[in-house]
């Protein structure tokens, strides 16, 4: 790591975003960057480096990442972690030394100043840049009101990984509650299963990841789940958590009203947020995410692409052929795909290549392996293929406007590829002229 930090001429205090006059990115035609910053070290974060690095620019090029530890792979921490198949070492992505970054983990952006091109991190050190990648991902939701003092997760990093591993020990018998049944939350209900313990998932949809892959994929899954022993109260919210050192009961509201269930361990599994709260006076576009065209560069709050910011990972939301509305895919292939499209399109502003993602995401539940491809969550319309509980084997493929958008399969991963190639076949019928 360079020990040297730039340091900025103030602190930066409340500012209006910036007029039309006072925006450079969008009026300029940028030449080569020198500097290049890459926010956020999670592998959107690495992958931007690793292809900038590719693509020959030999500048100064500085990673940085909120959290203390060098980048590493988030999949397994629902997974692999917490059944003890890895290690936190065995998460590491690839060593960043070949990449010569000037490297500052533990460090966290709370101010972006496009006007002078800086950006402020939590130490009162700034960091100029010519060029600038955001890719800050997502944090998990929390919980509102008071917790007790340990027994409740959330699962997002590392640290948070650990923690929850230390509450699932099968030598202790726990009752987990889980508040949210998306993926996330399946997962570790899965795992925890497996491990031994009892578990309750509330969730206030009909099924669990109802909303995620429609009702008849959730209805086989919530059956995986059911048959496993999960205890799934759907239609419900958690209301009230009581506990002081670990939590002892969850006050659920329903349909039929409240009632109170008895626990010692909950994870919240309530979604993820962008993480955007730094960014709130630079003047970008921040829309439910940080808001990029079809060619991963950043708008601004007056719709105009900046050439020299561009985007990826968790933290965007950006437009898609197969969909009207700005999609945020949180899937690792996004993550990784998305890097080097911006990369490139940061090294290539006068020819940029729009990004328009066959999205895929997979995930292992009771040892069904579960295989999306596509926008699944956007469709209006689902047409199953293969529905066999006993077999454990599903194929279902998701329309909008009679248009394949996505598919998702258990057990029938072979299926996926020809699937995977339909949509990107679509596609690449659709043709962008870069703005």
């Amino acid at each position: 790591m360079t020990p040297h930090t730039p340091q900025a001429p103030g602190t930066p205090g409340p500012a209006e975003a910036p007029e039309a006059s006072d925006t450079r990115e969008a009026a300029e035609a940028p030449g080569a960057p020198e500097k290049i910053v890459v926010v956020g070290a999670s592998l959107a974060g690495l992958r931007a480096a690793q292809a900038l690095r590719e693509a020959g620019h030999h500048g100064p090029l500085t990673l940085i990442g909120a959290e203390p530890h060098a980048p590493y792979d988030r999949p397994p921490l629902s997974k692999e972690l917490l059944q003890g198949r890895t290690t936190p070492a065995g998460l590491a992505l690839e060593d960043t030394a070949p990449l010569a970054l000037n490297e500052y983990y533990g460090r966290r952006a709370v101010h972006l100043d496009t006007a002078a091109r800086l950006v402020h991190l939590d130490d009162d050190t700034a960091h100029p840049y010519d060029a600038l990648v955001i890719a800050t991902g997502a944090t998990a939701r929390t919980w509102p009101g008071p917790l007790p003092a340990r027994g409740v997760h959330t699962l997002r990093t590392l640290d948070d990984a650990r923690a929850l591993k230390a509450d699932l020990d099968p030598a202790t018998p726990r009752h987990l509650m889980i508040a949210g049944g998306g993926f996330i939350g399946c997962e570790i209900a899965s795992v925890a299963r497996e491990l031994g313990h009892t578990v309750t998932l509330v969730t206030p949809e009909p099924l669990a990841l109802h909303s995620a892959v429609g009702p008849e994929a959730a209805a086989f899954l919530t059956r995986l789940h059911q048959d496993a022993g999960v205890e799934i109260l759907t239609g419900h919210t958690v209301t009230a958590l009581t506990g002081t050192d670990r939590p002892t009961h969850a006050t659920l509201t329903g349909p039929d009203g409240t009632r109170t269930l008895s626990t010692d361990t909950v994870l919240l599994a309530l979604g993820a947020l962008p993480h955007t709260d730094w960014l709130a006076t630079s003047g970008l576009r921040l829309d439910g995410g940080l808001v990029t065209d079809a060619y991963t560069r950043v708008l601004d709050v007056h719709g105009r692409p900046q050439p020299r910011i561009t985007a990826a990972g968790d933290i965007t939301r950006f437009p898609h052929p197969h969909t009207p509305d700005l999609v945020n895919l949180g899937h690792w292939s996004n993550a990784a795909e998305q890097a080097r499209a911006a990369a490139h399109n940061l090294l290539h502003p006068h020819t940029p290549v729009p990004y328009h993602p066959v999205a895929s995401f997979w995930s292992t539940q009771y040892g069904v392996r579960l295989r999306a491809v596509g926008l699944p969550r956007y469709a209006d319309r689902t047409e199953v293929r293969e529905l066999d509980p006993e077999r454990r084997r599903l194929d279902v493929a998701y329309y909008r406007d009679d248009r394949l958008i996505g598919a998702l399969t258990a057990n029938r991963a072979a299926r996926i590829t020809a699937y995977q190639a339909q949509l990107a076949d679509d596609i690449s019928r659709t043709t962008l002229t870069p703005a």
